[in-house]
């Protein structure tokens, strides 16, 4: 009779097993696409002169915490340097739900393969491994590049901006009234 019950139950434990493994694979891309490098380059205008918008830029990455690092006068080119850190709350979130998730593929294996006993519950002490890994990818040295392609009196400057995607569209909400700069607007309509 156990075994008749067992073989009724194997279809749904290896479905069962199947969607564990699958959060499992979702996990790992989350924690691939949470350390990306989402470097975007971007071109502003401003009707302000040139040395105005690049004091001001300056002054604002001064501020967040970037240090100068090189420039080529040759090509118009600033280059900022900073160091980016991992976010806490996510590693810690990302623990847990690792070790959610491996304890229960531990209890799948555990049903889909009852001699092993509760052995395969100790999956769950490698889910801070995904905290880890997340943190160690997510903390890099980032750098951001200004470069002034055109300066006119008349026309104002235009720059081409390469940075962390997030800089730049932190620059777009804060900086842009006050230093009047302009892009294609693509960077805050796209979704991601």
């Amino acid at each position: 009779m156990l075994s008749t019950r067992r073989q009724a139950l194997m279809p749904t434990l290896a479905s069962t097993l199947l969607l564990t493994l699958l959060m499992a694979v979702g996990l790992v891309f989350f924690l691939r696409a949470a350390s990306k490098d989402r470097t975007t380059v971007v071109e502003v205008h401003s009707p302000r002169p040139a040395l105005e918008v690049l004091e001001g830029l300056s002054g604002w990455l001064t501020e967040r915490g970037w240090r100068t690092e090189t420039g080529d006068p040759a090509i118009n080119l600033l280059r900022f340097r900073g160091e980016v850190g991992a976010s806490t709350p996510l590693a810690l979130l990302l623990s847990l739900l690792g070790s959610v998730g491996a304890a229960c593929l531990g209890l799948v294996i555990r049903q889909v393969l009852p001699q092993l006993g509760w052995w395969p519950l100790l999956l769950a002490l490698l889910g801070p491994a995904a905290g880890l890994i997340y943190r160690r990818r997510a903390e890099r040295a980032e750098t951001f590049e200004l470069r002034l392609i055109e300066a006119d009196t008349n026309q104002g400057s235009t720059l081409r901006l390469r940075a962390h995607r997030d800089e730049l569209i932190a620059i777009e909400t804060e900086l842009g009234p006050t230093l009047q700069l302009a892009s294609d607007g693509r960077l805050l309509s796209s979704p991601i």
